[in-house]
């Protein structure tokens, strides 16, 4: 690109610069850290590997027509979850459609180049909107751009949490769409720009919303409109959110019904942090997950500082921008504030989610300072004292390790450097002689200036001044450009870095798809029946979400919106979670897997990169069962179908038995000894039970501490111990019994795991290896019947659906003639499902203990149940007439211009036609 375009079209070549320095340091940022793709180290941490990847994957699946279930239920997920909710919130951008064009076994990649993506346009888009608000080179704005995308916040909070990233491109692009509603411009494509923001993502885009609300507001009293005029641009601004969030209304009332209807997540209380910890994030290289990541970079960060001691800056503007960015600081301390910014809910994990509102304002700031000129020595040595200032107190933080202060000093001295010569190239043009065409002025700077017109000796030697002026001028700015972009793509790519390592210390992570991944695709797709029967991924998962990355149907979620009827009924049958109920885990008992039709479960070895022994290798393997259909018809003697989860009792094997609808289980009295024959002490409350102290050192087996309890002869031995962290063998058998894992805390609970067959003389010792302190509760063994088992499954199939098919949102079953009874469809009782026997009309469903239900009268030979999302016909509504508003306001908006076009020339011309306007 010559020069001529880029002064022709400065807002592309900054837009171009931004994306591409932004993209540079990004990727550099994970090849110094050796992370994917760029090393071995996986960057698939905590929710990245464990939602956000799979749900892409299962995007891709969904687009290439491979998937379980379409747009309205996830047939893979959490036997049968609501999916609309879950695309709202992690899948509707538009970059996420970028994933198809991946193969689906690079399915890291496609998430990891949709991320680069995002960020790339974010930075792109702030470049954009700077040149917007005030005239200034075209470069300033590309590299102020750069560094709103390569904020502390989008390197260390949205790198690895991709859909937070719309967000970050939507504040920009919202503060467009204010400055449009201040001239009358652009309206309906507002509308659809706002629409789209929160169609993309709804949470940061309401904190998007509020910081462009923010910034128009500011914007209003610097233009020193007449308050009609000011009320007019608000009211045109407040239309346009209305109406394009009325548009995105159809998911947005999905998401937040489907939140209603979620397991409820931990209750948290905002506690700001020290003022130390704050002020060390605008550093660079500085990490911490429950800290505000406010890191601009240093260039950006000396220009805001420099904005209120900027003369050439006109004072409403220095001291508006200076007053919004300390306002919205203390906002995210403070703590009604701080509910404001996130609805008014504290989340769970990272407090400071409105991060990326404050650095766009720094950002912003710094280029009011800029596009005034180039600060002069008193304001850059004021700015430099608040800088150090912030160094000195943030220097008593634990945030700041010792690498800090090489790279914030090579910073300094590289913004400082360029800055100054930048402001030594203003001083080269301002001493060089002027005449007829010759540039002037902080904004010109992007090539040299026309020299005098005239004849002879004089003007020949004028032209020879102004050209070596010219040179000079442009050595010296190519030189400051040189340093700030350097001191840019240096702190930027060493703060990613830092972020990508210090995240894998703290957070758990998961390995890319590779070869275990593919062992366990391939045995479910050679086993998979579906809707015949389902097949589960398996208890030892890859990531919280396999069915969606390695196919089948089971019980396994992970989301912010897992149902609460889908966790409470699984807790109640046994199964373990994490994430404090939100992620829930692959149930592996014969029991459960009749009760929900799963008839081959995959059986993999623990996974090594989470750190198992070893020694545990083995193949991944297959088992088979046979198992009642999806529908099974359950005797009117049974529960009625208003039997609910709250009908179950403490005992997980009485409660498989209620489902079930046969006792197969025996449940005996338990001994517990310490390691050293004691007896353990008792807890209360919610984790009652024999307590079991975690060893001091490694305790031989011969000073474990044991359970012993008496089962049949032949029996399954299930141990039920939800808050018990450790292992768990069954000694005293003539076969190597399986080993039960169980981890459990604040966040988790154990699933109850098989431990193998009761020995010919029925007495069962269970030895406990403990990693930390938990409990045993009463009734924690179960003893299965298998015969009682396999009697109860063939009357289930007697009398259950002869044909089930499923297709997206419905499920049509046909049964055998007379049934009655209760029909109950293996699949949690979500809202939204309504279902009808035969050709009666359709009601909403009933529960049997947290499944589908349908009484039955005898006279139906089928039974049809249809999904709904909870709040889609509201939302359409909304939609509906938000679109119909829009095209009404549009027609009459080209009426009334047509008017005004027809107006009598004499009238014209008395007085000059004024814009028509609209609420728009």
């Amino acid at each position: 690109m010559d020069r001529s375009t880029l002064r022709g079209r400065p807002r592309q070549a900054a837009a171009l610069l931004a994306a591409a320095i932004t993209v540079t340091a990004f990727c550099a940022a994970d090849a110094v850290a050796r992370s994917y793709p760029f090393g071995p180290r996986t960057r698939a941490v905590n929710d990245l590997g464990n939602q956000y990847v799979p749900f892409h994957a299962h995007l891709w699946d969904l687009l290439h027509g491979r998937s379980d279930g379409g747009l309205l239920v996830n047939w893979q997920s959490g036997f049968g979850s609501s999916f609309l909710p879950d695309l709202g919130t992690y899948l509707s951008s538009p970059f996420a459609l970028l994933v198809a064009l991946f193969p689906r076994d690079e399915i890291d990649l496609a998430v990891y180049a949709v991320t680069v993506l995002k960020t790339a346009c974010a930075g792109a888009a702030m470049a954009w909107l700077l040149l917007g608000l005030r005239p200034g080179r075209w470069w300033a704005a590309g590299l102020l751009g750069a560094a709103y995308a390569l904020c502390g916040w989008s390197l260390a909070e949205a790198s690895y949490n991709p859909m937070w990233l719309d967000g970050l491109i939507a504040l920009p692009l919202l503060c467009l769409v204010g400055e449009w509603a201040l001239t009358g411009r652009r309206r309906t494509l507002g509308v659809l720009i706002v629409a789209l923001a929160w169609i993309a993502n709804f949470y940061t885009a309401y904190m998007a919303t509020i910081g462009a609300g923010l910034v128009l507001l500011l914007r209003l009293w610097l233009s020193g409109l007449p308050r009609r005029r000011a009320s007019a641009a608000a009211g045109r601004a407040a239309v346009t959110v209305a109406l394009g969030v009325g548009l995105a209304a159809p998911l947005v009332t999905v998401v937040y019904f489907g939140t209603r209807h979620a397991y409820p997540g931990r209750v948290t209380h905002f506690s700001p942090v020290a003022t130390q910890d704050l002020l060390a994030r605008l550093l660079p290289t500085t990490y911490g997950f429950s800290s505000p990541a406010l890191f601009v970079g240093t260039t950006a960060l000396l220009l805001a500082l420099a904005l209120p001691f900027h003369r050439a800056a006109p004072v409403r503007v220095r001291a508006g921008w200076s007053l919004l960015v300390a306002a919205v600081t203390l906002s995210v301390q403070w703590t009604p504030t701080h509910l404001a910014w996130h609805a008014f809910a504290t989340p769970n994990g990272s407090p400071y989610r409105q991060t990326f509102v404050l650095c766009a304002l720094l950002v912003i700031a710094a280029w009011h300072t800029l596009s005034y000129g180039v600060p002069g020595r008193r304001a850059l040595a004021a700015a430099g004292a608040l800088l150090a200032l912030v160094a000195a107190v943030a220097g008593r933080s634990g945030l700041v390790h010792s690498y800090a202060w090489p790279v914030l000093l090579l910073a300094v001295a590289g913004a400082v450097g360029g800055l100054l010569l930048l402001r030594r190239a203003e001083a080269v043009r301002s001493a060089a002689p002027t005449g007829p065409g010759a540039e002037s002025g902080p904004a010109a700077g992007e090539g040299p200036a026309a020299g005098p017109s005239g004849d002879g000796p004089a003007a020949g030697a004028g032209a020879a001044a102004d050209g070596a002026a010219a040179r000079r001028r442009t050595a010296l700015a190519g030189l400051a450009v040189t340093l700030l972009v350097g001191a840019q793509l240096g702190e930027a790519t060493a703060t990613a870095a830092v972020a990508t390592r210090l995240r894998l210390n703290h957070m758990d992570d998961y390995a890319p798809w590779g070869s275990r991944q593919e062992r366990q695709a391939e045995a479910i797709a050679g086993a998979d029946g579906w809707p015949a029967h389902r097949t589960d991924p398996g208890r030892e998962q890859t990531v919280g979400n396999d069915p969606m990355m390695v196919g089948g149907q089971g019980s396994q979620y992970y989301s912010s919106l897992t149902a609460d009827v889908l966790s409470r009924t699984l807790t109640a049958l046994g199964d373990g979670w994490t994430s404090r109920g939100r992620n829930v885990q692959s149930l592996d008992n014969a029991v459960t897997d009749a009760i929900f039709s799963v008839g081959a479960r995959v059986h993999s070895p623990p996974d090594q990169h989470q750190r198992w022994n070893p020694r545990d290798r083995g193949p991944v393997t297959v088992s088979r069962q046979d198992v009642p259909p999806l529908v099974t018809v359950r005797p009117s003697a049974a529960p009625t179908a208003r039997t609910g989860v709250s009908s179950f009792g403490p005992s997980p094997y009485r409660n498989q038995e209620l489902l079930l609808g046969t006792r197969v289980y025996t449940v005996p009295t338990l001994t517990v000894r310490t390691g050293d024959g004691g007896q353990p002490d008792r807890a209360a409350g919610d984790r009652a039970g024999a307590v079991i102290e975690a060893p001091r050192a490694k305790a031989a087996a011969a000073h474990r501490p044991t359970i012993t309890a008496p089962c049949p002869a032949g029996s399954e031995v299930y141990l039920w111990a939800p808050h018990f962290s450790g292992t768990a063998r069954l000694t005293g058998t003539p076969a190597h019994p399986p080993t039960g894992r169980f981890t459990s805390d604040a966040a988790k609970i154990a699933a109850m795991q098989r431990l193998g067959t009761a020995p010919p003389s029925g007495r069962v010792r269970i030895e406990l290896s403990p990693t930390r302190t938990g409990t045993v509760p009463d009734g924690a063994v179960g003893c299965l019947d298998t015969a009682r088992l396999h009697t109860a499954v063939q009357r289930l199939k007697a009398t259950g659906a002869v044909e089930v098919t499923v297709s997206d949102g419905t499920v049509r079953a046909r049964l055998p003639a007379g049934s009655k009874g209760t029909a109950v469809l293996a699949a949690p009782r979500i809202a939204g499902w309504r279902c009808a026997a035969g050709g009666a009309p359709a009601t909403p469903a009933r529960t049997y203990y947290g499944l589908i239900a349908v009484p039955l009268d005898g006279s139906a030979t089928s039974v049809t149940c249809t999904f709904h999302p909870p709040g889609l016909r509201l939302g359409a509504a909304v939609g509906g007439v938000s679109l119909l508003t829009l095209v009404l306001l549009r027609v009459v908006t080209a009426v009334r211009g047509r008017r005004a076009a027809h107006r009598p020339a004499l009238r014209t011309a008395a007085r000059p036609r004024e814009r028509t306007t609209s609420v728009l």
